[in-house]
């Protein structure tokens, strides 16, 4: 696959000058992904013709067992992406806790490049370096979580020729994840998991015919970029959209919109990225901290009036009392509604 820059360097076009196979399985999932991804690795023939790498939400404290669950579950090797690795087809190669995983022509690697949607590895960066390096050999599959990490990704994949696979959301332990994708991508397959695997051999089986190459856009190169740590304003951030008016959960620069088949994404000047989806989940998060925050502020004030009104009880001031006991009263019953609304909030 030759790489040549298009005049004035704004897309990156590969030629496909002989047929080929679909030999790169990029593959993202979040809550209830590990028993899928068990039971999809595990149905992987141990002569399977493509290589498989695999994101899912793990939090940065993880101890990182998944590569060795994945391994014990069928006749594939699956190692953690923890260096530069060159890969090869039937293994799987996992992103470790607090990491991103990206490809480039023949190597993973990890990074610890700017979290998107949230998380760090994130589905995103992994499906995008995909498509950016392999185009239409990559075959993209969605599988159970929550929120839409992936979504965008897997739009990438399709927009370069790859092929899109999402589990039924019927059956995902978490439906919003492969209901986003199919809500905004070209979906060419949405089958039941045990499906999945037999459908991914088949696919990796077939040849794609040369037709002459493809392009990537501009937008997708900054933003492979920005995953492989290079910084968001050097990569060009600033030309993936207009500033919106809203700050960033995670640094508090401004958000750019980007605009991206049909659907809104942001991405600030340090390169984190979100969702719509994502961003309504940070800030509401961030609401609710700010009103507990507010709770516990109203019950110490309300402790150290009270704390005032017995000094003030053992001086034999009446009215002083009086008046801290009514404004510990004010603080109490603030905190109080307080409360019940973000309780009542938790039950919605």
């Amino acid at each position: 696959m030759l790489a040549n820059r298009r005049a004035g360097g704004r897309a990156r076009f590969h030629d496909i000058r002989q047929a080929m196979r679909k030999d790169v399985v990029v593959i993202g999932a979040s809550a209830g992904g590990i028993d899928a991804l068990r039971g999809l690795c595990g149905a992987l023939p141990g002569r399977f013709a493509a290589s498989v790498f695999v994101v899912v939400h793990t939090a940065a404290e993880s101890p990182g067992v998944l590569a060795a669950i994945l391994d014990r579950a069928g006749p594939l090797p699956a190692v953690a992406v923890e260096q530069r690795i060159r890969f090869r087809p039937a293994a799987v190669y996992v992103a470790p806790p607090d990491h991103h995983i990206v490809i480039a022509p023949g190597v993973v690697r990890p990074t610890r490049g700017p979290k998107e949607n949230r998380f760090r590895p994130a589905i995103d960066p992994l499906f995008r370096s995909a498509a950016q390096t392999y185009g239409p050999r990559v075959i993209g599959v969605i599988l159970t979580g929550g929120l839409d990490d992936g979504t965008a990704g897997l739009w990438t994949v399709k927009q370069l020729g790859g092929t899109a696979i999402v589990q039924d959301p019927a059956e995902a332990l978490v439906d919003s994840m492969p209901r986003n994708a199919l809500q905004h991508v070209r979906v060419d397959h949405c089958v039941r998991l045990a499906d999945i695997a037999p459908l991914l051999v088949q696919l990796s089986s077939e040849t794609i015919e040369a037709q002459g190459g493809y392009v990537v856009p501009e937008r997708v190169q900054i933003e492979v970029d920005i995953a492989k740590e290079k910084a968001a304003v050097d990569a060009g951030v600033q030309k993936l959209g207009a500033p919106s008016n809203y700050a960033c959960p995670e640094c508090h620069g401004v958000l750019l919109q980007l605009d991206e088949g049909g659907r809104v994404r942001f991405r600030c000047h340090t390169g984190h990225a979100y969702s719509a989806e994502a961003l309504l989940s940070e800030l509401d998060e961030s609401v609710e901290s700010a009103l507990w925050s507010s709770v516990r502020t109203l019950e110490e004030k309300r402790l150290l009036i009270e704390h005032l009104a017995e000094h003030a009880r053992r001086s034999n001031d009446a009215a002083t009392v009086a008046a801290l006991l009514e404004r510990s009263r004010q603080a109490h019953e603030r905190a109080e509604q307080l409360r019940r609304a973000l309780l009542k909030r938790d039950k919605a």
